[in-house]
């Protein structure tokens, strides 16, 4: 699935593109019910030109489909209210407001229930932007192979603290919205960190990773937790996957679930 850059553009492909009325999400369900029909009508057609292997295969499909479509008459029974937000005009230019219009995107799809689950990427690999508005108008990626100068690991650092920031800007946004018995951070597993512990050396051992929210339940922040060496990542990812419900022993370079967590 692509990435979207634009906050505008992610907000609609959640919540759908409001006409006049501000109807966006009646449209948008109404678009995908004709696209059903269709093709339900159009493979009914097809199947009394085909042999019967083709048929149970055609059949197998249109129970996809159905299954699509009742989940869509399911959430139109149960609609969530989108909450009071202004609708995102595109891409902000402030790159500390373009990081936060789409972090208040993703905490409204949890919230409203548009979808369960968010992967955002804060910088693509080998990104040099510059963050003047921080002191520090270098190239990222030219900084991360700092060869030790002392100066350059100061505007690492400064770099480093500028994204937990945006991080815990988050947090706390899911903190304040009310969930069942808690908050959505309760009810949410949140990651964050990245592939490479030290960029002069390119190092994809010790991570740092942060792992926020209680999981409903199934996790216990507050601590520190130091895996041995060497554990793969996808252990962590396999953990996190079983909390979701997902039958998963095995992901990637696994070999087994972290425990501890």
């Amino acid at each position: 699935m692509p990435a979207e850059q634009n906050p505008r553009a992610a907000f609609e492909r959640l919540f759908g593109a409001a006409d006049s009325a501000g109807n966006g999400a009646d449209a948008q369900r109404a678009l995908r019910q004709s696209v059903l029909d269709f093709v339900l009508d159009d493979a009914r057609s097809l199947a009394r030109e085909i042999s019967s292997i083709d048929r149970d295969k055609l059949d197998q499909y249109l129970t996809a489909v159905r299954d699509v479509e009742q989940r869509i008459e399911r959430a139109e029974q149960s609609p969530i209210p989108l909450p009071d937000f202004q609708r995102p005009s595109g891409i902000p230019e402030s790159y500390q407001e373009h990081i936060r219009t789409m972090f208040s995107i993703i905490a409204l799809a949890f919230e409203t229930d548009a979808t369960r689950m968010a992967t955002f990427t804060l910088a693509n690999d080998g990104s040099n932007r510059a963050f003047p508005d921080i002191g520090v108008p270098d190239a990222h990626h030219q900084l991360s192979h700092h060869r030790g100068n002392p100066a350059t690991l100061e505007k690492i650092a400064r770099i480093d603290q500028f994204y937990v920031q945006q991080f815990a800007w988050f947090l706390e946004q899911l903190r304040s919205i009310s969930a069942g018995q808690g908050t959505l951070l309760d009810s949410s597993m949140v990651l964050y960190g990245g592939c490479i512990s030290e960029g002069n050396q390119h190092l994809h051992s010790n991570l740092p990773i942060l792992l926020a929210g209680r999981g409903g339940g199934s996790l216990q922040p507050g601590k520190r937790l130091e895996a041995a060496d060497p554990t793969p990542m996808c252990n962590l990812h396999v953990a996190l996957a079983q909390r979701l419900g997902v039958k998963l022993d095995h992901f990637g370079d696994s070999t087994g679930s972290l425990g501890g967590i």
